[in-house]
């Protein structure tokens, strides 16, 4: 009867995974429709960010438990870091396709591992040298396919969002010691602002359904997948959460060509394939020590 219990509760715990996947792979679908499409788009992405991280964070706040919160020197480098992903990865869902910003900022993981053998002597595995590899011939597909095109600007950004997210995720192990949604509230109001002076100076008004548009994206989109995941893995293992997680970047444009008929082209497509093939090869090959998935940007 345990053994039973158990594995119901496995089972649960993966679809409350998936769910979450499925959740943070709304972005797109949220970012490209209509009504944002009325924001300028130099400053779309400053707005869409700092409103997403505003009610996302404003969500997260009561699931803080405040006897765990403190200051620490670390907490700079991450909120810098994380305000920086933030930004650059929503202006790049603005100015490339979803498809290229989402795989892109994905290779967060393969710089993750670069950066935590630098700065945390971290060993890199044999058998993620070869999904590194993968995953750079992915990038270099992305970018050089649209070298002189109108999305090279948004695909450069897109890189620099996921070289940004794996700094979140460095500093997120150095911090491994405090409470997690104290971070990741603490990271998201403190980035909205940040990015905030720069908004009300734009002195661009927002409707109604903008608005709710933006709360709607940052609850169910960021807070809420959020509360699922980290429920979910204190029964998942980290690598088969990391596995399931993989659903996001697959659905992102999936949703975004579904709603709004956004295509994706040949050499972004053969680049978003290399990277889930390198992510697949990671994750098959190699037992990650701690898979941190925060919020997904």
């Amino acid at each position: 009867m345990t053994d039973e219990v158990d594995q119901g509760k496995l089972f649960r715990a993966r679809m409350l995974v998936l769910l979450a996947s499925v959740l943070w792979s709304l972005s797109g679908v949220f970012i490209k429709s209509p009504p944002f499409q009325s924001i300028p788009e130099v400053d779309r992405g400053l707005i869409l960010a700092c409103y997403r991280a505003l009610f996302a964070g404003l969500f997260l706040l009561p699931f803080v438990k405040f006897k765990y919160v403190r200051w620490r020197p670390g907490l700079i480098p991450l909120l810098i870091a994380f305000a920086s992903m933030n930004l650059l990865f929503m202006t790049a869902m603005t100015k490339t396709s979803a498809a290229a910003a989402i795989f892109l900022q994905n290779t967060s993981i393969v710089w993750a591992m670069l950066f935590g053998l630098l700065f945390l002597k971290e060993r890199i595995e044999r058998g993620s040298i070869l999904a590194m590899f993968i995953v750079m011939v992915g990038i270099l597909c992305i970018v050089a396919g649209d070298w002189s095109g109108k999305n090279y600007a948004g695909n450069l950004i897109a890189l620099l969002s996921g070289i940004s997210y794996a700094l979140v995720v460095i500093f997120f192990r150095v911090l491994r010691d405090e409470h997690p949604a104290w971070l990741v509230a603490l990271c998201l109001l403190v980035s909205a602002a940040i990015i905030a002076p720069w908004v009300l100076n734009l002195g661009i008004s927002l409707t109604g359904l903008q608005l709710f548009l933006l709360a709607t994206l940052g609850v169910v989109q960021m807070g809420t997948p959020y509360v699922v995941f980290s429920h979910a893995v204190k029964t998942v293992n980290s690598q088969e959460a990391a596995l399931l997680v993989l659903i996001e970047p697959i659905l992102n444009p999936i949703w975004v060509w579904l709603f709004w008929g956004e295509t994706v082209s040949i050499p972004t497509l053969i680049g978003c394939s290399l990277i889930v093939l390198g992510l697949l090869v990671r994750f098959l090959f190699f037992r990650p020590k701690q898979i941190l998935k925060p919020v997904n940007a």
